[in-house]
Formats: structure tokens, sequence, C-alpha cells
């Protein structure tokens, strides 16, 4: 059976007064408040959202 490398990422900014498909993604990663985490599969789709919003977030 085969691990699936994870990453798990922390919300460190508020997404209100950002573009409305930035607070989408940020929903779309499974954030909600600031402080909050998320643990994702490392895919290359997670990683282009995670780049997309990087000043929102902390990979942890």
């Amino acid at each position: 059976m085969t691990t699936q490398q994870k990453v798990t990422v922390q919300l460190v900014r508020s997404p209100i007064g950002c573009k409305e498909s930035h607070r989408a993604t940020v929903r779309g990663l499974g954030l909600r408040k600031i402080r909050s985490t998320s643990e994702l599969v490392d895919t290359p789709e997670v990683r282009g959202m995670i780049n997309k919003i990087s000043y929102l977030v902390k990979v942890l």
C-alpha cells in the first residue's frame, strides 16, 4: 500500500477584501477561520491553490 504525501496549511490572514476567487480557494482548501488548519494530499492541484493564496496561508 502506498502512502500519499500530506501537506498541512494554516490560514494566517483574513480573506476579507480579497478577490472572490481567492476566497473561494480558501474555502476549497477547507479553511474557515484564522489559524484553522487543514491536512491535504500533496497534489499539483493543491500546490497550485496554495501558490495562488500564498499571502494568506502558511504551510506547516
